[in-house]
């Protein structure tokens, strides 16, 4: 009896040792990491991301470790010296070799992905732009990372890369339920939709009520087990820095002389003297969404502050009467299906919008009014209001009006949001530890952090289950045994 009474023991604790992992217990979590350059129109970033690698494939375990700023412009800024737009990402790669362990560096997936600034630049000169994209590999290829490519991405799958990546943050694609010790796939109406205004371009993405297969702006996704029909589109030369060119192009009278417009703060000095701004400008940008060969031009704008003359100036670079007559339609005779459901708006959506101190659920009234304000104070006034960025960046000043302007026509005439559905926005640049935009959606599909398969069909049974099982089942046997011979 004792020598039963001992197999029992030990069978009982084999079982409760085999059902604990062994690597929970001794062995401290296998961190990875991966990297992505967001090579935009007017400036580059870094972004490094680290998850663990047991907990691959599953939601909300990936988290954003470093955010560099390159120094400069963008790279499609270099297409006259090449080897610079490489040299200028070496200060940000150096910063994330020092975050990322030196054991785990050459296993590091390194991507560049670059955006509208390439995509106007490759229509003017295609051989320009291969040379900046052999430059900026040839930089990255030095560095002990695992290298991926450079390549400049579709507007359509910048849209879709912001819409996954905001979905993942947010958890509405599966979240984990301790409850059910499940995972649970949300309700589809929680599915964000995505906003992103750039440089030189802005994307809208989202999930329509019916499907938009068959249409140029349809995409699929198959995501832990769930199909997702969305709506994206792009537009170049819609981004804020092309708009304010195409901008001030329309309001030139004759080439070098000074015209007054609405679109910038009114300009009064402390003395009475009005003073004027001159730009020099490289457009690439025409009417429309039409690029050509690049045009230099110098115009001296002085501003009125007049937010409805400006207001109207910007409706003028949108082909509205394009539609027709038709509701499913932005402008330049674009498709898009009804607005459905909320929206993150990031990028320069988010930056414009906190520069005017505007917090969450503003009726658009009060925008409206904060908008027009803004436009009607002389330089003075709005550098001694206290804003977010006007001592941090004074060259950014003069742009505030008419961006804000412009993002109201773009939401409002361009997308069709309304009074009712202004409230279905939400202005943000962060979720989690985690900054909004394509690049971390980019790198979860690339890596296969987002599967088609549903989380639980992909973790099937733990190795330590199996083992707990066949060593409960061969103590048995034993303990059988034994009883019998006893």
């Amino acid at each position: 009896s004792a020598i039963v009474g001992t197999l029992v023991a030990l069978s009982i604790i084999a079982l409760v040792l085999s059902l604990v992992r062994v690597e929970d217990v001794m062995l401290p979590p296998t961190v990875k990491y991966g990297m992505v350059f967001d090579a935009g129109s007017s400036h580059t970033s870094l972004f490094v991301y680290e998850w663990d690698s047991d907990k691959e494939n599953n939601t909300g375990v990936v988290s954003q470790t470093l955010s560099c700023d390159v120094q400069g412009q963008g790279i499609s800024s270099y297409a006259n010296n090449p080897p610079e737009a490489g040299n200028s990402l070496r200060e940000c790669l150096d910063k994330a070799l020092q975050v990322i362990p030196a054991e785990k560096q050459r296993d590091v997936p390194a991507y560049l992905g670059a955006t509208a600034g390439m995509r106007l630049l490759r229509k003017q000169n295609s051989s320009a732009t291969e040379q900046v994209l052999a430059e900026v590999a040839k930089t990255m290829q030095e560095y002990p990372v695992a290298f991926k490519g450079a390549r400049i991405l579709t507007g359509e799958e910048e849209g879709a890369y912001g819409w996954i990546t905001i979905n993942y943050l947010l958890d509405s694609f599966t979240k984990y339920s301790p409850k059910a010790h499940a995972w649970l796939h949300p309700e589809t109406a929680n599915i964000f939709g995505a906003l992103d205004l750039g440089g030189a371009s802005t994307q809208i993405t989202f999930m329509p009520e019916d499907s938009v297969l068959g249409q140029n702006e349809g995409s699929e996704f198959t995501l832990y087990g769930y199909s997702y029909n969305i709506y994206t589109h792009s537009y170049l030369c819609y981004g804020q820095n092309e708009m304010l060119k195409r901008l001030a192009k329309e309001l030139i009278v004759v080439r070098g002389e000074e015209h007054l417009h609405g679109s910038v703060p009114r300009q009064q000095s402390s003395l009475g003297q009005r003073h004027a701004r001159s730009l020099k400008l490289v457009c690439l940008c025409g009417r429309g969404n039409e690029t050509k060969q690049s045009e230099n031009y110098t115009v001296t704008l002085e501003g009125r502050g007049n937010a409805s003359a400006c207001l109207a100036a910007l409706r003028k670079l949108f082909n509205f009467s394009a539609c027709g007559h038709s509701q499913d339609c932005s402008f330049d005779g674009v498709y898009q299906p009804p607005l459905r459901g909320q929206f993150v708006a990031f990028s320069a959506f988010y930056y414009n919008f906190k520069f005017l101190n505007l917090t969450e659920g503003q009726p658009l009234a009060v925008v409206r009014e904060a908008i027009e304000g803004l436009c009607t104070r002389s330089w003075e006034d709005v550098c001694s209001l206290g804003w977010s960025y006007p001592k941090e960046n004074p060259k950014r000043l003069p742009k505030y009006c008419a961006n804000a302007n412009y993002i109201l026509t773009l939401l409002l005439d361009a997308y069709k949001f309304n009074e009712t559905s202004w409230n279905n926005i939400i202005f943000q640049m962060k979720a989690g530890s985690a900054d909004v935009g394509w690049t971390l959606g980019y790198m979860l599909n690339l890596t296969n952090m987002v599967p088609a398969e549903a989380p639980a069909s992909l973790k099937g049974h733990r190795p330590s289950l199996w083992a707990a099982a066949i060593t409960f089942i061969i103590l048995t046997l034993i303990l059988g045994l034994a009883a019998l011979l006893l």
